[in-house]
């Protein structure tokens, strides 16, 4: 007996789309529990209620073509076991004090955090992604850089990366012509911090 039924294929798809990240989001992980957040049975993968506790989420705008979000995938066949290993990949131009020491909170503090894609839903929104929603991301490798020749670029790269046990889920779909964030299910939020 099988341990799950497939439930569908996926034929291939004909719209292009575009890759990278726009921004940025970053939540404290203790300013909302994992029972703050659900999906609605069948739409496992996409989360539509998050109660942020009057917690605010701190947008990084990203250089165009500098940034990633992405997810591995390991699993041993010998110990029948899968997990998943979310990771971020920021660049930010410009070496600041004001950088240096926002850096070293977002090293000091776990986070969760969502990036705004490129890639856009039917809608015509930008897709949103929610990692290290169950057990949070920690910021576990970077580098302060001057370049060396003058059209280096002088700046940050961080990574963040989590563990979890199940894929990154998406956001729901926000209304169209609204902003991110202010789906139904999202209530709560203290605002957005963007500088």
């Amino acid at each position: 007996m099988a341990c799950t039924a497939l439930t569908k294929g996926r034929g291939l798809d004909c719209n292009r789309i575009a890759g990278g990240v726009k921004f940025l989001y970053f939540s404290v992980y203790d300013d909302f529990d994992n029972s703050d957040w659900a999906y609605t049975t069948g739409t496992e993968g996409e989360i539509d209620t998050i109660d942020l506790n009057g917690g605010f989420l701190y947008r990084y705008t990203v250089p165009r073509g500098s940034t990633t979000a992405n997810e591995a995938i390991t699993g041993s066949t010998e110990n029948g076991t899968l997990f998943y290993t979310p990771t971020v990949n920021m660049v930010l131009n410009r070496l600041t004090k004001e950088d240096q020491n926002e850096i070293r909170l977002l090293g000091q503090t776990q986070v969760r955090v969502f990036a705004q894609l490129n890639a856009t839903l039917a809608s015509g929104n930008d897709v949103i992604l929610c990692l290290g929603m169950v057990n949070g991301m920690s910021m576990n490798a970077g580098t302060a850089d001057s370049g060396a020749a003058f059209g280096d670029r002088n700046g940050y790269t961080l990574t963040f990366d989590g563990l979890e046990s199940k894929p990154f889920p998406l956001l729901e779909d926000y209304a169209a012509g609204s902003t991110p964030f202010t789906n139904a299910g999202v209530t709560n939020l203290g605002g957005i911090v963007t500088s």
